[in-house]
Parts: C-alpha cells; structure tokens; sequence
C-alpha cells in the first residue's frame, strides 16, 4: 500500500491501494452515527461503507445525492442537513463521503459546517477525486453566477483511495481524472510526463502499476502544495502558493460553467492548459516545442486540446466571476518551461483574446 502522508495543521493519510475499504472500522473512532452521502450511481459501493462501518454501537444514515455538479446546490446542501438534524448528530459523530469529486466537495462542505464543523472521512471514488478534491480540504457548493464560489477548508480524517472503486469507470471519465495528474507532470514532476510517455495506453489502464503510480505521485504533488500553503495565503502578486494547483483553471472553470458542465472538469482544464501554455509562450518565454508538447501529451490521455464553444468575450466575463480573480484582475500560473511555473498577472486583453483564437484553431 502507498500511503501519502498529507503535513497541513490537521496532518491526516491519503492511503493508495486495492482494497483499502478494508481500513474503515478502524477510523470511525468514539462515533455513534455515521452519515454516509453518496451520490446515487454508487448505492452498490455505499452500501459496502455501510456494511463496514455499521455495528451494534455505530448507527448509519445513507444520504443519496444527485451524481456530478447537480450534487453541488444549495437546494441538496439543506436537505443533508436536514437529515442530520432528524438524526441527531453531533460533534463527536462522523459523515464520510463516498463518490467522485462533486460527492466529495459537498460531503466536506456538509461535514465544514454542521455544528461549526464534524469529523470527515473521504472514499473518493474517481481519478479525478482521488488526485484533486479528496487532498487538500478544500469543500465547495456552485452557485449559478459560478463554481465553488461557497465553500470552506475542512480537512477529513483520512482519505481512502481504493483502487478496486476505478474497475468500473468509463474511459472518458478516467481520462478527465488523468488531466489533473499530468498537469502535476507539467508544472513540477517530470516523471508523470515520462510515465505518460512511456506508455499512454498503460498510463489509461486503471488496473495497471503504471496507473497506481501515477496517481500516488499526483497525490504527493498536492499534498506537498498544501502543506507549504493549505489556505492559498501565499499567493501574493507574482508568487505562487497554494495556487499552483490552478494551471488550467481560470479558462478550464469558465468552459465548465459556458458549457452548463456537460463537459467534464478534466475536458475543461485540458483545454484551460493548452490556452495557459500558449500565454506563457507569448509572455515568458514558454518554448514553441513545451507547447506542442503540452497538446501531445493531453491527445496521448485522450483529452480535447481544441475548443470553438464560446466566444472569447463570453468566456471572458464568466472568468471575471472566477474566486481566483483579485478585484477586476485575471490570474494565470503560466509555465517558463515544464517544472518552472510563474504568475501571469492582468495580461493585455489582446492578447488574451489572441490565445483563445489559437485555441479555437488548433
């Protein structure tokens, strides 16, 4: 078993392997009530947590919620507190979330803010979770003006990464997750983009070493972002935190929202990554080859590197609602070569509007 070891002010386990449900009698603690919220395609899974943490002592109330984004409403997010309020729980009982990283974004939510905040346990149960929502306790819920624009920072008690929970994703799904594994290969660990290389069709296979290798090291990427800056404080003018996280992120999150999220978050960031990547070539030197490169690797994961969905005023004023935008000025973490990224702070509206014309034409 892998196990990453997450260093924020609440120090907790990211535990990477086949099987490791099995560890979850022994993390629910002096609980006597277990909220276990899933989002409804995983009753099958939800029902082992169930089975595994329930006993004489240990009560466990199944929360069902929508699958993806539609579990992220405030609508849903008062219907889990309602069902905690039913059932009595208290600070000293626990809700572990079990699902990808919507599921998990509003479990932690839930857990951040019933009673000021209980014990939180996430399943994650996708790439993408597994590598990106389930580390670093961020918690979220969308608005329609934007993403994740409520949200706190709650860090669970461990994180469960099964394995065994991927066997069953559709391909288009573990490639979305895979966008946030080579984005770490991009912007710090040249090894993902070696592994990727190596083998893209063995880097895709969710049964494959490769494959566990690839996101342990996605998983130490991140847990050593946040331990360095867990509540993105550090990002400060042209420095870098907790914000490195977001290559991808500022287009990718406006896409997502355009596009009413029919396209997957990893879709999304990919594209977000190729547009970064053509900013940074025009405005710190990012090479010509780095950006070819950048499209060739996210083809090789099957993820989309072109875009004419929207027009580049359209995406525009939903980036400027994007959390990551300080008073009217956009933010970029651009790269001057892969491992060496850089802030890209208020660029020129032109050129803005130059890359995204690139985009459209690639």
């Amino acid at each position: 078993m892998s196990t990453v070891r997450v260093r924020t002010e609440q120090p907790y386990s990211v535990e990477i392997d086949y099987g490791t449900l099995g560890r979850l009698p022994d993390l629910v603690g002096q609980a006597t009530r277990v909220a276990v919220i899933y989002g409804e395609p995983l009753a099958e899974a939800a029902l082992e947590v169930s089975r595994l943490v329930g006993s004489d002592n240990v009560a466990v109330l199944s929360i069902g919620v929508p699958a993806g984004e539609a579990a992220k409403t405030p609508e849903v997010l008062v219907e889990c507190w309602r069902a905690l309020a039913e059932a009595g729980f208290t600070r000293a009982d626990l809700i572990i979330g079990v699902g990808g990283g919507a599921t998990t974004d509003l479990a932690g939510f839930v857990a951040a803010s019933w009673l000021r905040g209980v014990p939180y346990l996430s399943i994650p149960t996708t790439v993408l979770a597994m590598v990106d929502a389930a580390v670093g306790g961020k918690t979220g819920i969308d608005l329609p003006e934007g993403k994740n624009l409520v949200g706190a920072f709650h860090e669970p008690r461990a994180v469960l990464a099964d394995l065994d929970l991927l066997r069953s994703l559709p391909d288009r799904e573990v490639s979305s997750g895979l966008a946030e594994v080579v984005k770490a290969g991009f912007v710090r660990d040249g090894r993902i983009l070696e592994l990727i290389r190596e083998n893209p069709a063995d880097a895709r296979d969710v049964g494959s070493a490769r494959h566990a290798e690839l996101i342990r090291r996605a998983v130490q990427f991140k847990a050593d972002v946040v331990a360095v800056d867990l509540r993105e404080t550090t990002s400060v003018g042209t420095r870098i935190g907790r914000e490195l996280l977001n290559y991808g992120h500022t287009l990718g999150h406006a896409i997502e929202a355009w596009e009413d999220y029919r396209l997957r978050h990893g879709e999304a960031v990919s594209l977000g990554m190729v547009f970064a990547a053509q900013l940074s070539r025009r405005l710190l030197g990012l090479p010509d080859s780095a950006v070819a490169d950048t499209r060739d690797h996210l083809e090789m994961l099957g993820l989309p590197t072109s875009y004419s969905g929207a027009s580049w005023d359209q995406l525009r004023t939903l980036m400027a609602r994007d959390k990551k935008t300080r008073g009217s000025s956009l933010r970029f973490v651009g790269l001057r070569r892969f491992g060496e990224p850089a802030m890209i702070v208020a660029p020129s509206e032109r050129v803005l509007a130059e890359c995204y014309a690139e985009l459209r034409q690639a």
